[in-house]
């Protein structure tokens, strides 16, 4: 129960600082138990670099911001060989990858090979560098944003990256009172720096803490629903014939693993002893929205992901 009290710490300390962005936050803890990367898109301004910035704070593992530019090379993410003539040898410097948290700003601005070169070190957790595999830290996240308005000068992410990321979150502009809030707190943090927390979550209660969510109880039948789930996004014909045109290709078995985990660090982060239906549906739509590929029938008639995936849920009965 303690590791639970240390991330609720950690959520509460998140939550004084930002505001306005709670499912951001939830979303972001969600993904560092659940041992995946989050992907995030909004307009400029949203608090995206800063959620991660003040993860970092409360967190005691290393931290590193990249800046994502059309000019950006693979050697700058992984790093590269350099030769030291006094030693006539080359020696390896690892490059801001090999840090425990990572965030890839506007990460749609950089060209295919520097995708590639993050896509091993999400996928495989390593990096490779001439004829060497250098691993990278057992806690690795990597929180990538987007900016959706902006095309010129972009790369949009190929669907293989989009499926590594655990979910994908989308975030709005704050309403009127939290407005308020957030020029209040700019101005007192001008005035007296930004709050720290008391004490940092120790990466060893995060690994703790993923164990009990792997051990958290799920019976047989709402494992059996959240699998119908999945197999509504491949075979859609089988359940309503108008999801059917509007599918083009569902999800692989990686959005099954992260629709499971995601749900149990939902239910872990509640207080539940078990994972409910409530749970998957809670997590469905961020772990569902980059994986499914809508054909041009829907695109056609307006129709999005969030509407494909109300239907989902409408057309597969609660175990």
């Amino acid at each position: 129960m303690k590791h639970r009290e240390a991330i609720l710490d950690l959520r509460h300390y998140l939550a004084s600082q930002i505001h306005g962005q709670e499912h951001l936050l939830d979303r972001l803890l969600i993904a560092l138990l659940a041992d995946g990367h989050l992907l995030v898109e909004g307009a400029p301004g949203l608090a995206k670099t800063k959620a991660i910035k003040d993860l970092a704070l409360g967190v005691d593992a290393s931290f590193k911001r990249i800046q994502f530019t059309p000019d950006l090379m693979p050697a700058d993410i992984t790093g590269a060989d350099i030769y030291r003539p006094e030693q006539a040898r080359f020696e390896f410097m690892a490059g801001p990858v090999f840090h425990n948290l990572l965030l890839a700003d506007e990460i749609n601005r950089a060209p295919a090979k520097v995708q590639s070169a993050l896509l091993e070190a999400m996928a495989e957790r390593q990096v490779s560098v001439g004829q060497h595999t250098y691993a990278l830290p057992e806690l690795f996240l990597v929180m990538a944003t987007q900016n959706p308005i902006e095309q010129e000068g972009t790369y949009p992410l190929p669907e293989a990256q989009l499926d590594r990321f655990l979910m994908q979150v989308n975030v709005h502009f704050p309403e009127a009172a939290v407005e308020r809030k957030i020029i209040q707190q700019a101005r007192e943090q001008a005035l007296h720096g930004q709050a720290v927390p008391q004490q940092k979550l120790s990466i060893d209660d995060i690994f703790q803490a993923r164990k009990e969510i792997l051990s958290l109880y799920m019976a047989e039948n709402v494992e059996a629903y959240l699998v119908q789930l999945v197999m509504a996004t491949r075979y859609p014909a089988k359940y309503d014939s108008e999801l059917a045109s509007w599918l083009h290709m569902g999800c692989s078995p990686r959005g099954s693993i992260a629709l499971d985990r995601c749900a149990r660090a939902h239910a872990w982060l509640a207080g539940h002893d078990f994972v409910s239906p409530d749970d998957i549906q809670a997590v469905l739509a961020d772990t569902f929205r980059h994986r499914l590929s809508l054909s041009f029938t829907a695109l056609a008639a307006g129709i999005d992901t969030r509407q494909v995936m109300q239907r989902i849920l409408d057309s597969v009965p609660v175990a």
